[in-house]
């Protein structure tokens, strides 16, 4: 059995940060890369060899071969090459952290021949910036003629990684994203998720700069505190802090947060912007981008009674449990429940009569917010408990077919930004994935670190189903809630936010404020 571990006191030979002729910063800072290194005079190899760094998120990574001497089952010695691959080698400073995939390919060099592959991933740090194989493959094996690993005394080694953003070192956002973080100050769970969603919803970051905040107390006006999240988001180059907004919305702890999900702090943050945003230019804002619009009813079986009711709603809560995908949550969500035996309907005159009773949806928002149901009460555990079933979405869905009638407009929505949780119902992590103009690019914020990555990162590894897979960091990995803009509405919606679509009053008294800040803290 082959076992993946570090290359035990490796040492390395240094190597500069940035070597002369390195590539541009887009390729140093890619996701992904795959390189080879060819060893010369292998039959001769007595310590580790390293090969030339390839960048990869900004950090070197290169392939590590070494002689190694192990036992067989039989306690007998055998030589066999040992291959890694290392993130970082050549940094000493500790609080550095890289996640990373891995494969390691012997190649061989016979047109039939077979490559030797390896799969591998770790988180690399600074104690452990290496991670592969002691025993990749025996020295028999590699010299065999058959396997045509070596030619002409030589053999070549590929690797191809894929990394995340690195936590801890150096790494830009703003150059590499056009973006920034927020901060992690701790204790705010999905806030800093939610925040960037909010601020990428450009025509809701237009009405709130709007909002006349002319006089109010910067530390207990929400709609001012979130005017300088959104200034700082949008002008800073480093990653922005939230503290002003949790205080004055008065949620400065964890309990805060837990006691409430995301679907209310939403509510909560939205009736406040659209309450301070009455009987001003911006007015009706809120509503006109997140209020849809159902009917409940009850209809007699029997006899012809119908009660109906219409509703107003800002989101819209899915099953996830024994759900396969977005539209079979949709499906149970209008299907009907069947009143009868000791569930009959009182329909007044008509006396006790079975019923059916259920929703029909009128009209969806122009941005629709999908909460799906991964965190609820368990009865048998007498506590709240995360289900991490697998649930497919799409990044274009057709919600016509939940309509109660064709609609005028196609209810055809694009995927804007996806809302991820790892890790079980007693905390865990909260990233957001954003797809900032509706064009398919996408990044991952997650906190202070901005990174681009691909839809797929996005998309299918947020379905859940697996508690670990090697491709995610961390384990217990899912979509919590999901946002949508219609298709129709996308330009209306993302349409570009300028510095001169900010009322000078308020770019003055955040200037003025930033200026006693960088005072203060001189």
């Amino acid at each position: 059995m082959i076992e993946a571990g570090n290359a035990e006191n490796a040492t390395v030979e240094t190597q500069p940060a940035c070597p002369d002729g390195a590539e541009e910063d887009n390729d140093i800072a890619r996701p992904e890369a795959t390189f080879r290194f060819t060893v010369q005079n292998i039959s001769q190899l007595k310590e580790q060899v390293l090969s030339p760094p390839c960048y990869v998120r900004c950090l070197p990574w290169k392939i590590l071969v070494l002689l190694r001497h192990t036992s067989t089952p039989e306690r007998q010695q055998q030589k066999a090459l040992g291959v890694f691959l290392q993130c970082n080698g050549d940094c000493n400073t500790p609080g550095w952290s890289c996640y990373g995939l891995g494969e390691l390919k012997l190649l061989s060099y016979k047109s039939d021949g077979v490559h030797l592959c390896r799969k591998l991933h770790h988180m690399y740090h600074c104690k452990e910036d290496d991670w592969g194989f002691a025993h990749f493959v025996s020295w028999d094996d590699l010299f065999d003629p058959e396997n045509g690993f070596v030619k002409d005394d030589s053999i070549t080694i590929e690797a191809h990684v894929m990394a995340e953003a690195p936590h801890g070192i150096s790494w830009d956002s703003k150059k590499h994203t056009g973006f920034v973080g927020l901060k992690n100050q701790g204790a705010t769970c999905y806030m800093n998720s939610l925040l960037q969603t909010l601020f990428f919803t450009n025509v809701l970051r237009k009405a709130v700069y709007k909002i006349p905040t002319v006089g109010d107390d910067s530390s207990r006006s929400v709609a001012f505190a979130l005017q300088r999240v959104f200034y700082d988001l949008q002008f800073s180059d480093k990653p922005v802090a939230t503290k002003r907004l949790t205080k004055s919305f008065g949620w400065e702890t964890l309990d805060s947060f837990m006691q409430h999900d995301v679907q209310e702090f939403l509510r909560v943050l939205l009736d406040k912007l659209e309450n301070k945003m009455k009987g001003t230019v911006v007015e009706g804002t809120v509503p006109k981008l997140f209020e849809g619009k159902m009917t409940s009813f009850i209809k007699c079986k029997n006899v012809n009674c119908t009660s109906t009711r219409v509703e107003t709603f800002y989101d819209i809560q899915l099953s996830v449990k024994e759900k396969n995908n977005i539209y079979e949550s949709f499906k149970d969500y209008i299907s009907t429940e069947l009143l009868e035996g000791e569930n009959k309907y009182d329909a007044g005159e008509h006396g006790l009569q079975e019923a059916e009773k259920g929703v029909r949806f009128d009209v969806f928002p122009p941005i629709l917010h999908l909460h799906l149901m991964r965190f609820q009460y368990d009865p048998q555990s007498d506590a709240s408990i995360k289900f991490n079933d697998k649930f497919e979405f799409y990044e274009e869905i057709n919600l016509d077919p939940y309509l109660r009638d064709i609609p005028a407009t196609p209810a055809h929505y694009t995927l804007h930004a996806v809302l991820v949780h790892s890790g079980d119902n007693h905390g865990g992590h909260y990233v957001v994935f954003i797809n900032p103009k509706g064009d398919g690019k996408w990044c991952k914020f997650d906190d202070d670190v901005v990174s681009r990555c691909s839809k797929q990162e996005a998309i299918e590894y947020n379905y859940g189903g697996k508690e670990d897979a090697p491709h995610l960091a961390r384990r217990a990995t899912s979509a919590y809630m999901l946002i949508y803009i219609q298709t129709s509405q996308l330009k209306y919606v993302l349409q570009e936010v300028t510095e001169g679509d900010i009322p000078s009053d308020l770019c003055e008294r955040i200037n003025e404020e930033m200026r006693y800040e960088m005072a203060a803290e001189k």
